[in-house]
C-alpha cells in the first residue's frame, strides 16, 4: 500500500484520488438517479441514442473503406475515428479517449485500440522529414488505418512529411495523457489488471504509460507543462491551429488527471511510485489556479503567446475538481455572466474564448492559422458544452439548464438522421452559416458524459 508522508498530505491526496476516480466511473454504477437538474429523461435518452448512432457511424470495421484516398482498415480490429462520413479518415487518440466514459465502446474494441496506440509509441527520439522532433515515448496524434503508421503531428497523413514547423516542433502534448486515460478506463472496466504488466513490443504497458507521462516538458522544478517558440507542442488537439506558448493550463489540467489515473494503476500493482504521482497531482492542483488566475474569474490559456482567458480549460478545471471554494465560484460566475451577455455561446455550442476576450478585431486567439470566427479561432463547438454547463451549474442551475436546452434543441433541429442537409452534431459552426464536419463524435459524447454526471450530484 502507499505510505503518505503525513496526515495532511494523506487527506489532500485522498480527496484528489477519490474525486477523479468518481469522474471515471460509468453512470450505471451509481444506481437510480435522484434528480434531473438540467435535462429531462427524454432529452437524455435522445442524447444517448444520438451518441450511439454517431459512434456507429464513426466505427471502421476490419477491411472497411471509408475514403477512396485513404484505403481500408488493415489494423486487425475495429477503430473509432472522430466522426462519420469521410472527415478525419484515421484513428485519432484524443477524440476516442474523450468518448470512452459513455460506456458505449466494447471492451474488446478498447483492447485493440489500446494495443495499437501502445505499439506505435515512439521507441526512440528522431527527426521527421518536416524537421520536427519525435521524443522517445511520444504517442501519435493519429494512426493511419491502412498502414498502421503513426502520424505524430497534426496537419498531414504522411509519415515521411510530418512535423512541419507550423504545427510545433514536438508532437501535441495532450495525447500522452489521453493514452493514460485509455489504459485506465480499459483496466477498470475489464478488471484485467494483469494486462498492465503484459509486454507490447518488449515493453510492459505500465512502463509505456510511465514513459508517456514524462514526454511533455516542464520548466525547472514546476510540474506545469511548458512550451516556447523553439520547443513547442500543441497543448490540446482541439486547438492545434493556434500557437500557445509559456506555461500551458489545458495541458497541465490533463496532466493532473493523468497523474491520478497513473497513480491508480500503480496502486493496483502495489507499487510505491503511486504516491509520487499523487504528489504531482497535488502540486498541479495548487499551481494551476495560482499561475493562470485572471481578474475575470477564468483561467488563462498560458503565460506566453495567446495567454487569453480560456473557456474550455476553466470549465474542465471545475469539472475535474481543480478549482474549489472562491476560485470555483468566480469561474462559474464568469461563465454564467458570459452566457447571459451573449459572449459565450451560440445555439448551445461554446467558443474557446469569450467574444470580449478576443485578442483584437482580426482574430480571437493571438496567433492562429485560420480566420477569425472559423474553426478553432472563434467558431462554436459542442464538445465543451457539458463541462461549461457543469461549471455554470455550481452557481446558477437555471442558466446552466438554459444552455443545455439550447444545445439539445440545435441537435434536434439539425439531426443528421433527418437526412438532406442536416448534419448535427457538427464539429463546429458559426452564426453566418459556416459548418465544419458533420456527425462529429465528441460534440455529443463529451456533453452526454457531463450531463449524466450531473444527474447524480
Amino acid at each position: 500500500m502507499v505510505n503518505f508522508p503525513n496526515m495532511h498530505a494523506n487527506i489532500n491526496l485522498l480527496k484528489i484520488w477519490c474525486l477523479t476516480f468518481l469522474i471515471q466511473l460509468p453512470v450505471c454504477l451509481f444506481g437510480q438517479e435522484h434528480s434531473l437538474p438540467i435535462l429531462n429523461e427524454s432529452d437524455i435518452s435522445f442524447l444517448e441514442k444520438m451518441t450511439s448512432d454517431v459512434l456507429e457511424q464513426s466505427r471502421i470495421y476490419p477491411h472497411q473503406y471509408i475514403s477512396a484516398t485513404h484505403g481500408s482498415n488493415e489494423t486487425g480490429g475495429i477503430l473509432i475515428r472522430p466522426g462519420g462520413k469521410d472527415a478525419y479518415p484515421s484513428f485519432w487518440i484524443r477524440d476516442y479517449a474523450m468518448s470512452l466514459e459513455t460506456g458505449m465502446v466494447k471492451v474488446e474494441e478498447q483492447l485493440h485500440m489500446l494495443v495499437l496506440t501502445a505499439s506505435t509509441q515512439s521507441d526512440k527520439t528522431w527527426i521527421t522529414g518536416g524537421g520536427g522532433i519525435v521524443p522517445f515515448g511520444a504517442i501519435a496524434d493519429h494512426i493511419r488505418i491502412d498502414t498502421g503508421e503513426p502520424i505524430y503531428f497534426p496537419g498531414t497523413y504522411s509519415y515521411a512529411e510530418q512535423g512541419t514547423p507550423e504545427w510545433g516542433s514536438r508532437p501535441p502534448y495532450c495525447d500522452q495523457y489521453f493514452f493514460i486515460q485509455m489504459a485506465h478506463y480499459y483496466i477498470i472496466q475489464s478488471g484485467n489488471t494483469d494486462f498492465l504488466t503484459q509486454k507490447i513490443n518488449d515493453i510492459s504497458l505500465i512502463d509505456r504509460l510511465i514513459v508517456a507521462f514524462q514526454v511533455p516538458p516542464s520548466l525547472g522544478n514546476s510540474e506545469l507543462v511548458y512550451a516556447n517558440d523553439q520547443v513547442r507542442g500543441v497543448d490540446f488537439g482541439f486547438r492545434d491551429a493556434i500557437t500557445i506558448t509559456g506555461e500551458l493550463s489545458f495541458a497541465s489540467i490533463l496532466k493532473y488527471r493523468a497523474a491520478v489515473q497513473l497513480a491508480d494503476l500503480l496502486q493496483l500493482l502495489d507499487r510505491e511510485e503511486a504516491a509520487n504521482y499523487l504528489q504531482v497531482a497535488l502540486s498541479l492542483k495548487k499551481t494551476i489556479p495560482e499561475t493562470f488566475r485572471h481578474p475575470s474569474g477564468l483561467l488563462l490559456a498560458s503565460t506566453g503567446r495567446s495567454n487569453q482567458p480560456d473557456v474550455w480549460g476553466t470549465a474542465l478545471a471545475v469539472y475535474l475538481g481543480i478549482l474549489e471554494g472562491e476560485e470555483l465560484t468566480k469561474a462559474s460566475r464568469a461563465l454564467v455572466d458570459g452566457y447571459v451577455a451573449g459572449h459565450l455561446s451560440y445555439r448551445g455550442s461554446v467558443r474557446h474564448v469569450l467574444t470580449i476576450h478576443d485578442f483584437d478585431a482580426s482574430t480571437a486567439w493571438e496567433v492562429s492559422m485560420v480566420p477569425k470566427n472559423k474553426y478553432q479561432n472563434g467558431a462554436y463547438w459542442g464538445t465543451p458544452t457539458g463541462w461549461v454547463c457543469y461549471a455554470m451549474y455550481q452557481t446558477d442551475p437555471a442558466e446552466a439548464k438554459e444552455l443545455a436546452l439550447e444545445y439539445v434543441a440545435e441537435l434536434k433541429s439539425n439531426d443528421f438522421r433527418l437526412g438532406g442537409d442536416s448534419g448535427a452534431p457538427y464539429e463546429c459552426f458559426n452564426p453566418n452559416g459556416y459548418t465544419q464536419n458533420p456527425i462529429y463524435l465528441t460534440s455529443v459524447s463529451v456533453p452526454l458524459i457531463a450531463f449524466k454526471r450531473l444527474l447524480f450530484e
